[in-house]
């Protein structure tokens, strides 16, 4: 019989910032690998890795504790991924972790997209610990080290120092961006697609604290999901305004998808209010809407039971930070020869950050981005071992890697679109994180330790196992 996987349960009740004891656990030392990821009111940490499985041009390497494998590259890699998952050792595996949007060309038997570089990267972590306003659970193999960890999850006290600076997105890029949005209207006017997402990379300049950033980001957005994330070299924050694929342990499907944008202006509710109205009965917003909707009630289609499929809170607009959006959600009951990644693999990459059909729209995207995307457009999710999965659009995010820190973003491109306002599009998506860069202390190294060992005697807290 398979072991459990987290033996020991630590329950707390206190009232706690979970904002500020995440990222007091990120700022510790004890974990050089972690997911954090925001959910309906819990805030979760991921830390170490007891499994790791990682999919790049090599195939799939998988570690289960001391047992380690090499797969060679599937034709289908979101089914062999979930073949893994189902010889795990452990019965009550918890998963983190994040899909490059390549990882789409993979899915789609397109290679010549391809370039080499990380496709998925997951983790069974070694101790999962939930937060919420009202107290925490710490799950783990290691009872000493959950007492620790409680300890700083109880301190949790916020470094109010940190000052988030703005970075001015709008002057990077615009003549090339403007140039490829007016080549894919060209193209989209010549029936060669419908609806095409291309993005454009703004560098940052200077070194910034990511934990701070993503406080700073978190306090200042209203993202469906968050999440921070350091798994080999690529570090993230990101605040992303939909799901790409929901699935309950009951089978209930969900896909969140947004497009149609305008500005969301917090301290003119009069200007905002203006704008949504406009993008309510803008045709052009309208149809880039509908449309993605369509694709994704079709997808859906493809692994729910017959006839369950359908669109909930259609076209509603929803505030995500410094934009608001069209938003409807297509649900649907997952049909009995199913599993939660054969819905991602129906729904992955999202509509919203690819295009119309979407081999068509991968094709423009390679053609006018100057690199592949990696994690932007891709996800980052969760998922366990009673078939639950819930993955975030990786919108609305700062990147780090190989010494460098970036911000991206992109345009719903269709027919009626203007150069200029996609453009525009882009700008206002970015001040989401741009607002709320923190610069990192002189001479800090990124991952540099906070005190994490206070504890707090108002705190109650036991283990069980």
């Amino acid at each position: 019989m398979a072991r459990r996987q987290y033996p020991y349960e630590l329950r707390m009740r206190a009232h706690i910032d979970p904002l500020v004891a995440v990222g007091r656990l990120a700022r510790s030392t004890t974990f050089g690998k972690f997911v954090v990821y925001e959910r309906d009111g819990t805030w979760t940490f991921a830390g170490g890795a007891a499994a790791e499985i990682v999919l790049d041009h090599n195939g799939f390497r998988t570690r289960w504790h001391d047992r380690e494998s090499l797969r060679p590259f599937p034709e289908d890699p979101a089914r062999a991924f979930a073949e893994i998952l189902s010889e795990a050792p452990v019965d009550d595996w918890s998963l983190y972790g994040w899909t490059a949007f390549e990882f789409a060309y993979a899915q789609a038997g397109l290679p010549e997209l391809l370039a080499p570089g990380v496709l998925l990267h997951a983790i069974v972590p070694q101790v999962e610990i939930g937060v919420r306003a009202d107290g925490a659970v710490l799950r783990g193999d290691d009872r000493r080290l959950l007492q620790v960890l409680a300890d700083t999850v109880a301190e949790a006290s916020e470094d109010v120092s940190a000052s988030p600076v703005s970075l001015a997105v709008e002057e990077s890029g615009g003549e090339e961006y403007r140039t490829a949005v007016a080549s894919v209207v060209a193209d989209i006017r010549a029936k060669r697609l419908t609806k095409a997402i291309v993005s454009r990379v703004v560098p940052v300049a200077f070194d910034i604290d990511l934990v701070a950033t993503y406080l700073a980001g978190r306090r200042g957005n209203t993202p469906a999901r968050s999440f921070l994330l350091n798994l080999d070299g690529l570090r993230a924050a990101g605040f992303s305004p939909e799901t790409v694929a929901e699935v309950s342990a009951g089978g209930r499907v969900v896909s969140r998808p947004l497009a149609g944008t305008r500005a969301l202006h917090a301290q003119d509710r009069v200007r905002s209010e203006r704008l949504r109205a406009d993008l309510v009965s803008d045709p052009k917003e309208v149809f880039e809407h509908a449309v993605s909707v369509r694709l994704a009630c079709e997808e859906m289609e493809s692994v729910c039971r017959a006839g369950t499929v359908g669109v909930e809170e259609f076209m509603r607009v929803q505030e995500r930070g410094s934009v608001q959006h069209l938003a409807s959600a297509a649900v649907g009951r997952l049909a009995d020869d199913r599993g939660p990644w054969d819905v991602f693999a129906a729904l992955f990459p999202a509509v919203t950050a690819s295009g119309i059909p979407k081999a068509a729209a991968y094709r423009a995207i390679r053609a006018h981005e100057t690199g592949p995307r990696g994690l932007y457009g891709g996800a980052v999710f969760t998922a366990d071992a009673q078939g639950a999965l819930d993955s975030a659009l990786v919108l609305r995010t700062v990147f780090q890697q190989h010494g460098r820190t970036w911000l991206q973003a992109g345009a719903g491109i269709v027919a009626d679109s203007t150069p200029d306002r996609e453009f525009e599009e882009t700008c206002e998506k970015m001040r989401s994180v741009a607002r709320y860069l923190v610069p990192a202390a002189p001479g800090t190294p990124p991952d540099a330790d906070a005190d994490a060992a206070a504890a707090s005697a108002a705190t109650r807290h036991t283990v069980t196992s």
